[in-house]
């Protein structure tokens, strides 16, 4: 490429002589990463792709810009801008850099904001060079966590700070759909809006754009995201063939969120190989499409044999891939409190007693376990109020836990009781999540 079409491109994509973007912020991202960019240190911006990153970089480029930073002392990169689709190459980083230097004249360290990074191949030893010389402030994004492999980890060593990216959690959900919920009286007072909002949620997920599409069309974008997803960081990076196949086991683990699974289990149900099984499912978890939840034991050993449970990335994707009238309310309501668990920067495993009781979520803080979660529809009905409480005691004492917390999140009204002599709170599920 020569240098006039590179920094045409640049052109279209910077704010050096155009007003910025209309975005929303999403405070919880954009305060962690004004303060991470206060280190000198390379900044990782990761989730699925089409959660958000991109326009988190723009609000990031906004901060800097508030806070009187030059315009020509930043650079956004779009690396997935098609144009560049044949020359994706370390040295087409340098030429991008080359090419803005001379253009622009930045006067001071310029920050590189480089989006989908992971498209260009061994992108970490260029930006090892540029971290090594100080020659800019990196921010770097990426759809794929193989961007992170060990091998990259160990280059960039002690040298990222890192943000994980989630689709919207239901509080952004609703700042992006303008309804302000502060208290327990905004809730009660915007109600039938509240519970409007929260079957949309459950129903269509919390993609950022989706958000913005009449229902009649939220469908059709969630599956354009289904299948670029697949095809980008999956079909393409892994040069697969059987892609009728991967789209098969990832509508059943997208679909069956919070399921128990392992390889031999896939490889039995779509009769493959358990190389293929154990492929499959990585790629998944490598593209941020399912996450992995571990059941809980004190030997690491035990624990890695034993079968993980998966939830899927967003309700919206879960949705698009099951049959009609299937009845999922307890396990879409599992999900969120699983993502919100992890939003909140938690360690988390499931739990199943000798007796096989089942414990939905054990909570880990700083090496240390501090609640278990169950999470229901309802605890009105008495066996349903068994089967889900009876677990704290015997997991309390099997595990010798102390100091423990134990709640319910389902979508009872608040309470606190006491069963089997533990005392539990039971939180409905909109309360907890918004913190009220």
């Amino acid at each position: 490429m020569d240098k006039t079409e590179i920094i045409e491109i640049l052109n279209e994509w910077n704010y050096w002589r155009r007003d910025i973007s209309h975005t929303i912020s999403r405070e919880t991202y954009d305060e962690k990463i004004a303060s991470l960019l206060a280190h000198n240190e390379t900044l990782v911006i990761k989730g699925i792709r089409r959660s958000g990153k991109s326009t988190l970089m723009l609000n990031a480029i906004k901060k800097l810009l508030a806070d009187g930073v030059k315009a020509k002392n930043i650079l956004f990169v779009n690396l997935e801008d098609p144009r560049f689709i044949n020359h994706l190459s370390i040295y087409l980083l340098q030429t991008i850099k080359d090419v803005y230097i001379e253009y622009l004249d930045p006067d001071e360290k310029p920050y590189l904001f480089l989006d989908e990074i992971q498209n260009i191949p061994n992108w970490e030893k260029w930006i090892n060079k540029e971290y090594e010389l100080k020659l800019s402030h990196t921010i770097i994004s990426g759809s794929n966590s193989s961007m992170l492999s060990s091998e990259i980890a160990s280059t960039l060593s002690g040298r990222y700070l890192k943000v994980n990216v989630y689709p919207l959690s239901f509080k952004e959900y609703l700042q992006f759909k303008d309804i302000k919920i502060e208290n327990k009286l905004d809730m009660v007072d915007k109600k039938i809006e509240l519970n409007r909002a929260f079957e949309e949620y459950l129903r269509f997920g919390g993609f950022p754009k989706v958000v913005e599409y009449a229902p009649d069309q939220k469908k059709e974008l969630l599956n354009t995201y289904k299948d670029s997803i697949l095809l980008k960081d999956i079909v393409a990076r892994y040069s697969l063939k059987e892609f009728k196949k991967l789209e098969e086991i990832a509508a059943f683990l997208l679909a069956n969120s919070g399921i128990s699974q392992n390889p031999n289990k896939l490889k039995n149900n779509f009769n493959i190989s358990y190389d293929m099984a154990h492929a499959y499912l990585e790629y998944l978890l490598k593209a941020y499409m399912i996450f992995e939840v571990p059941k809980f034991d004190y030997s690491l050993k035990k624990q890695n044999a034993n079968d993980k449970k998966y939830y899927s990335v967003d309700l919206g994707l879960s949705n698009i891939m099951r049959v009609p009238n299937l009845q999922t309310r307890g396990d879409d309501l599992e999900t969120i409190v699983f993502h919100e668990l992890l939003r909140r920067g938690y360690k988390i495993y499931y739990y199943k007693t000798s007796n096989n009781l089942e414990c939905d979520f054990l909570v880990e803080d700083d090496n240390r376990i501090i609640q278990l979660i169950q999470v229901t529809s309802s605890l009105k009905n008495e066996k349903t109020k068994k089967r889900e409480l009876s677990s704290f005691s015997k997991i309390i004492d099997e595990l010798k836990l102390k100091n423990i917390k134990t709640t319910v999140i389902c979508e009872d009204n608040s309470s606190n009781i006491e069963y089997n002599n533990i005392p539990i709170e039971i939180f409905n599920i909109k309360e907890w999540i918004l913190n009220l």
